[in-house]
């Protein structure tokens, strides 16, 4: 099978760093040694931006519409596997791979459930609810810190003195994947616009220390603006203007011993390829349960099933996806160097992931909304899989 000139396969990912890299990197600006490939200046204090949705293909398709952006770009990384919000957030607060933290993509099968069979429950992780992200919360049964055991960097560093403070909508806190990707309380400050942000930011650094204060902020609108509309659509567009004034404005205001740093936690793909799983021929026969998203598919077999599964979904998706046992996905190392036996049993039997423009539905289980959005991210092209890192030192 031949592949697009655009997709990064795992053999390709060891020269990127990824968004694993960047609180170790920030870690080292505050005087650790230095051990990370994203450099940042030593500060006292630092800002770290996430705009969801900002990857650095569309980045450079746009760059006229975010001159702020391209002038502050210091570098260009990987989103990690899969280029997923929930996956994304948690190896950026632990400074980890998914094969170690757990959180494997938008939702996945754990170990936690004792029911086996096909009744078996899935777990949305960036809604955590059962099943799918207008189903039933799953924190009765799925506790956080349980599924994300992990501490992380983060917390490491919390625990040496290194104030936090998240800037964030107020309706995030607290909530089943807060909890398992943020393991630090910190200061909360609710943000729900440019404004709010560019507010919270600033009260977060006005009071004088002498310790090291990490603040992190994160907007989603550009995301939203990509999946309802299409990324580079219009609308898409003029909420990358918006991005591009808040980091201006931080930028602009932001005290001389302090560093803004801003990424993306993926990019973004328009769909015109939908091939559907519940309205395909025998799609589902010998299979148990369908997670991830539609771009990267973790497929749960019935005991004996898989070799027949894996067979007929290749044939069905062709040149349109790649289909793999769960050996080859650990032997290829796509969720990372590392995978503990825990969160290997996690992983579907089958990982299905789209190539080109596909994506890979389901129409009678997935809310209609998600089915019907333009746009996607998850899988390896390098519009999904590459993110920009934006730097700036403080001059106020």
């Amino acid at each position: 099978m031949s592949e697009s000139s655009d997709e990064l396969h795992p053999l390709q990912w060891s020269s990127f760093a990824t968004l694993a890299d960047v609180l170790p990197a920030i870690d080292d600006a505050f005087g650790q040694a230095p051990t990370s490939s994203v450099p940042i200046p030593s500060s006292k204090d630092v800002v770290l931006l996430l705009i969801d949705g900002l990857g650095a293909t569309l980045l450079d398709d746009h760059a006229e519409c975010a001159p702020t952006l391209t002038a502050l770009r210091s570098a260009t990384i990987r989103a990690g596997f899969p280029a997923t919000t929930a996956t994304s957030i948690t190896s950026l607060m632990a400074g980890a791979p998914c094969g170690s933290h757990g959180i494997i993509g938008y939702s996945f099968r754990t170990d936690r459930d004792e029911t086996r069979g096909p009744k078996r429950r899935t777990l949305n992780a960036l809604r955590w609810t059962f099943n799918r992200s207008d189903g039933r919360s799953a924190l009765g049964l799925y506790v956080p810190e349980q599924i994300q055991p992990e501490p992380g960097l983060l917390a490491e560093m919390s625990g040496r003195g290194i104030d936090v403070t998240y800037v964030m909508p107020t309706a995030y806190r607290g909530s089943g994947f807060s909890r398992a990707a943020f393991r630090v309380d910190g200061t909360y400050i609710g943000a729900r616009t440019p404004a709010d942000i560019l507010a919270g930011i600033g009260d977060a650094l006005t009071p004088s220390t002498a310790d090291h204060r990490l603040v992190y902020a994160y907007w989603p609108d550009l995301d939203a603006a990509g999946h309802l509309f299409g990324p580079g659509s219009p609308q898409w567009v003029k909420t990358l203007g918006v991005v591009d004034r808040l980091v201006a404005d931080i930028a602009s205001d932001l005290p001389r011993d302090a560093t803004l740093v801003v990424t993306g936690d993926h990019g973004m793909i328009q769909a015109d390829n939908r091939i559907d799983i519940d309205t395909t021929d025998e799609m589902l026969k010998g299979v148990e349960a369908v997670a991830g998203e539609m771009r990267v598919r973790h497929v749960y077999t019935r005991p004996g099933a898989r070799d027949d599964v894996h067979t007929f979904w290749t044939d069905v998706l062709g040149d349109h996806a790649f289909v793999v046992p769960r050996e080859q996905v650990l032997d290829e190392q796509w969720f990372g160097a590392e995978v503990t036996d825990v969160v290997a049993e996690r992983i579907g039997d089958l990982v299905a992931v789209a190539r080109g423009t596909t994506i890979i539905t389901r129409t009678l289980a997935d809310p209609a909304p998600e089915v019907n959005m333009p746009g996607h991210h998850g899988a390896w092209t390098a519009a999904e899989q590459l993110v920009p890192v934006l730097i700036h030192a403080g001059e106020a």
